[in-house]
């Protein structure tokens, strides 16, 4: 896998690094490797071996883990398995925000603070521990392995917000040098910087992209205007996470960089949920991470249902999250892998509860309902939508060729879909703003 120069920064230089950060991602890595083949009946039990120790030790160590425990009257020895689960109440972020200092365990060691974009609201403060940074750092690495790809490959990282890039380093400069890893901002995309991005990817010729999967749709978009080859860098896979990837942008990019797309699920707060196998599943990342699947009542539903994706992360023993909602939506497949792994299928994931539009009667759709509308229209360039009641809607709209009939059309649609009461108010825009954190949200609900 990789040249001598990669051997030397996977099985040297990173691990080293992680050595002196007192980060286990090595030997994890390693066990994950090997867990991975097991049966998911296998892994699920030493899941639940992993669970009944977190759940003994945060009850031990955390105020507010023993309050919930002792307000409803339970042990610790009431949660065997993950179907114990139930028995506890679920974690929000509201949760975590008004109980704070009650979360850090009494026994933690140095703890750094995490937060998430804030793309669906006001930004989410928490801790993390060495132990969960290990874990994800090596659930990571190990799905990019299965690409072929390792640490001390080269790649590109599209990332960030102002605020993440500037607070660059000059150690993090020099790591990131030395694993050959290089940054580019994904926050200011205009026609400009996007050539500058694509001047560099063809310089560097990596083997692995990373970031979100809009910024690498706008990147295939303009070089593919410009009719600039980037088939045949040598890129093996392109690891999209952060934002729904959608059909539309896999197949641009695919078809742009000659290159796979590979998915992965997941979130600052609630870890490395999920990542594409080269056989197309999306994995959970089972030995780490218990998955519930919810409906709008609570109740957790059986594998091959759609609902509410809910997190309790073996890893956070520092800072728990148990039983924390996600918002997003899901469903945990049936059947297996053609690959042999044993970990089990995240699949249908449809992103935020907020992606979700609702009709004048009370119909709750999916976004991609109104997304599929302006996707046959040519003239629409780039859109957001963004609903505000049940009886308005406002359409974003990049286009050079805006008219009164771009107007009807794109009217006439979302009425079809909403209900012909609804007010759809259709704006010309120059571009579509990302979030602060550089990511782009094409749905936004604030009823649904």
């Amino acid at each position: 896998m990789g040249s001598i120069y990669t051997s030397f920064v996977s099985k040297v230089a990173f691990p080293l690094h992680e050595r002196l950060k007192s980060h286990r991602s090595v030997e994890i890595r390693k066990s994950l490797e090997q867990s991975q083949w097991q049966s998911r009946e296998q892994i699920i039990s030493q899941r639940d071996i992993r669970l009944t120790k977190f759940i003994a030790k945060a009850y031990r160590d955390v105020p507010y883990i023993k309050s919930v425990f002792d307000d409803l009257g339970l042990t610790p020895n009431a949660i065997q398995t993950s179907d114990d689960l139930t028995k506890l109440p679920f974690f929000t972020k509201e949760t975590i925000k008004t109980n704070f200092e009650q979360l850090k365990s009494i026994n933690a060691g140095p703890l750094t603070k995490g937060n998430t974009g804030g793309s669906s609201g006001a930004p989410l403060i928490f801790l993390l521990g060495k132990d969960r940074v290990s874990h994800d750092v090596a659930q990571k690495w190990r799905a990019t392995r299965w690409w072929d790809v390792d640490i001390g490959d080269k790649e590109i990282v599209a990332w960030g917000s102002p605020i993440e890039l500037g607070s660059q380093d000059r150690v993090r400069q020099v790591r990131d040098s030395l694993f050959r890893s290089h940054l580019i901002p994904a926050f200011d995309l205009t026609p400009r910087t996007i050539d500058g991005f694509i001047k560099q990817i063809i310089s560097r010729k990596p083997m692995m992209l990373f970031g979100y999967p809009s910024v690498y749709a706008m990147i295939a978009k303009q070089a593919q205007a410009h009719q600039l080859q980037l088939a045949g860098l040598g890129i093996k896979v392109i690891f999209v996470t952060s934002e729904r990837l959608y059909d539309h942008q896999r197949d641009i990019i695919e078809q742009v960089f000659g290159c796979p797309v590979a998915n992965g699920y997941g979130g600052r707060d609630a870890g490395f949920i999920a990542h594409q196998c080269p056989k197309g599943s999306m994995h959970l990342s089972a030995e780490d991470i218990v998955v519930e699947i919810i409906d709008e009542q609570g109740n957790v539903l059986p594998d091959g249902q759609r609902g509410e994706i809910v997190v309790t992360h073996l890893a956070s023993g520092d800072f728990p999250f148990i039983r924390y909602r996600t918002g997003d939506i899901a469903t945990i497949a049936t059947q297996h892998c053609a690959c042999g792994r044993g970990l089990p299928i995240l699949e249908a994931i449809d992103g935020r509860s907020t992606d979700f539009v609702m009709a004048q009667d009370g119909t709750k759709m999916h976004g991609l309902a109104l997304i599929y509308i302006l996707r046959e229209l040519a003239a629409v360039e780039e859109f957001k939508i963004v609903q505000h009641s049940i009886e308005t809607i406002q359409v974003d709209i990049v286009s050079s060729s805006f008219d009164s009939g771009l107007i009807t059309d794109i009217e006439k649609g979302f009425k079809a879909r909403l209900g012909r009461g609804v007010s759809v108010d259709v704006r010309h825009v120059e571009t579509i703003a990302s979030e602060k954190s550089g990511k782009f949200r094409y749905v936004v609900s604030h009823i649904a």
